[in-house]
């Protein structure tokens, strides 16, 4: 990464706030209350991810999302492959989540979402990724670059990559060759697997043992909650668990863990998967991993005993609740899922205070 030059130097002082992990101040927003809010790490990816994110803004201002960078596909595999940068998309996607609702936080949120169509090297790419990695270029540090965007948004949280280097991800799949059914391939790449037709048997990630982001082990380690799901099951969600040092902080940690389903099977990835195969498939990737609390859409789960068996096998209760939008799409409504998230929060905390 090249230099940064002497007017970023200056803003990057002006962001210790960021950098300490505290919520930036939102233009127009609501004032924060220290002391009385949960701190929250969210965990994932996509539009998983930002589904969280959006719900959880609306009930703590101590909000922490960790991101997973083995995107190789659109504008962000473009970049990664150019400029051998993290794939700044899921990242983008996450800032974008927690704008605020004002006139600023949802310019901001439009701005950053916009891609450009045109017919020359432009086509496709989102403002945002470009800004990004132009500020990692700039300032040479990942971590501040996120804290000085999240500034300029009035984003209320803090966005950070769950590892500093870009990282590929593999899977053993059944059947990804449909002329050969019951070969298992190894296939190659985020936007792959998400796709293949065949059975995701596990996932692995290259390099095998990256080095975690230490300001995302530190908010793990500090949390009073942390939030894994809903998302892209192999490629968004269990990523996190194959990171060492943030597997190990998930471990540690004296913070409830929540596991949050996904509304409906992920065509491709996880097609025909029952909710309780999701937590099946977890606990085969990360067996150390304990849970607290599994949620779930209480319309999507058509076996509840069973689920709830799969739970207990992770030390977690399930908790059902209705979350998803009432347009009959699979999308999570972000009042409903943070109602359930604030009930969940409140039957099932250690800490408990007015942070709504």
């Amino acid at each position: 990464m090249t230099g940064r030059t002497p007017r970023l130097g200056r803003l990057r002082r002006r962001v210790p706030e960021a950098r300490a992990g505290r919520p930036a101040e939102v233009r127009g927003g609501r004032p924060r209350r220290r002391g009385a809010q949960p701190k929250v790490v969210a965990l994932g990816g996509g539009m998983g991810l930002s589904a969280s994110l959006t719900a959880l803004r609306r009930i703590t201002g101590d909000l922490t999302a960790v991101v997973t960078v083995a995107d190789d596909g659109g504008s962000s595999g473009r970049l990664r492959d150019e400029l051998g940068v993290l794939p700044p998309g899921d990242l983008r996607k996450a800032l974008a989540a927690l704008c605020g609702d004002d006139d600023w936080g949802q310019t901001w949120s439009r701005v950053i979402q916009h891609r450009f169509h045109s017919r020359g090297d432009l086509h496709d790419h989102a403002v945002g990724n470009l800004l990004i990695v132009a500020l990692w270029e700039q300032l040479g540090d990942h971590v501040q670059a996120l804290d000085l965007v999240g500034r300029l948004l009035g984003a209320h949280g803090r966005v950070l990559p769950m590892s500093a280097v870009p990282l590929e991800l593999q899977a053993l799949v059944k059947g990804h060759d449909p002329q050969r059914p019951d070969d298992v391939d190894t296939v190659r790449g985020q936007a792959t697997v998400a796709l293949t037709p065949g059975e995701v048997q596990s996932v692995h990630l290259v390099p095998h043992d990256p080095p975690a982001v230490p300001e995302a082990v530190a908010a793990v380690l500090d949390a009073d909650w942390v939030v894994l799901g809903p998302g892209s099951w192999f490629s968004s969600v269990i990523p996190h668990l194959l990171v060492p040092e943030l597997l190990d902080a998930l471990t540690e940690t004296k913070a409830r863990r929540v596991l949050s389903l996904n509304l409906v099977p992920q065509p491709g990835e996880t097609e025909g998967f029952s909710p309780q195969r999701h937590l099946e498939v977890l606990g085969r990737h990360a067996p150390k991993l304990a849970l607290d609390v599994v949620l779930a859409d209480e319309a999507a789960v058509p076996d509840r005993e069973s689920l709830t068996e799969a739970a207990k096998r992770l030390g977690a209760a399930v908790e059902l609740a209705p979350v998803a939008r009432t347009d009959g799409t699979p999308r999570h409504d972000p009042e409903l899922l943070a109602a359930a998230y604030d009930r969940i929060f409140r039957m099932h905390g250690r800490r408990i205070g007015p942070w709504r």
